[in-house]
């Protein structure tokens, strides 16, 4: 485990791989970290490919500095643009899991030059609306009231602030074109019951690049962590590497 200081001062938790020019930046989701079992697979063909590799821990979560609640999606975009610019070099694709699928679609937006391809696991592009939908009438009343409230969703409790809610809705992509041209696969399955399988056909939808295709699992959930799950993980780096073509 490596930690990044930041412009504030504050930690950020990681693991770089050092190899071939073209790199894999890997993006955690909502209250997750680096250490998943999908991540864990992707380090382990990285190593095998001798391709590079990182990882890391968005602030609020891991080993990363800082509360969850304290943060925002604009803060973890932050997070995952200065890990391209301050721990890679050259040419990366970002695989991007749930919220890492939003957070790696604004990455791309920011660093056209740095990103050559993309791979979404249950991309939650825009997930603050549905997330705030989805809040009880007493969640709703508590964010009025104190500007934050107690969340509870599949075995885990944490605070989310209004300010979240606010901060998302000025990131959402679903409402413009996304100008990307390079490879781009999202990965989904149809048992996903925290993000609509929906959400993939939008994200082709408003999508430029001409590469971009959408893998329904019939059988899995939003995990996307079985065997089978990881095994067209891994299928779909081998299919971007095979389109890149680097000078």
């Amino acid at each position: 485990m490596t930690y990044y200081i930041n412009k504030l001062n504050q930690k950020i938790a990681y693991k770089h791989i050092k190899g071939k020019k073209l790199g894999i930046i890997f993006v955690h989701g909502l209250n997750s970290e680096m250490n998943g079992i999908k991540a864990l697979a992707i380090e382990k063909y990285a190593k095998k490919k001798n391709l590079s590799f990182l990882k890391f821990d968005c602030r609020g979560h891991g080993k990363s500095f800082g509360k969850f609640e304290d943060f925002t999606i604009s803060d973890w975009k932050r997070d995952l643009i200065d890990v391209i610019d301050n721990l890679t070099t050259g040419p990366q694709i970002i695989i991007g899991s749930s919220m890492g699928g939003w957070l790696m679609m604004l990455a791309a937006k920011a660093r056209p030059k740095r990103i050559f391809g993309l791979i979404g696991l249950a991309t939650a592009t825009d997930f603050g609306k549905d997330l705030y939908n989805g809040l009880t009438k007493k969640n709703k009343r508590e964010l009025v009231k104190n500007n934050y409230t107690k969340y509870s969703s599949y075995g885990f409790s944490y605070f989310l602030k209004k300010k979240f809610f606010l901060d998302a809705k000025k990131n959402n992509l679903l409402n413009k074109k996304f100008k990307f041209n390079y490879p781009f696969i999202l990965i989904h399955g149809l048992k996903d019951t925290v993000v609509s399988t929906e959400i993939p056909k939008k994200i082709m939808d408003i999508t430029t690049s001409k590469k971009i295709q959408i893998v329904y699992m019939k059988s899995s959930d939003h995990r996307l962590s079985t065997p089978n799950d990881l095994l067209i993980i891994i299928n779909s780096i081998e299919v971007i590497r095979s389109q890149i073509k680097l000078s």
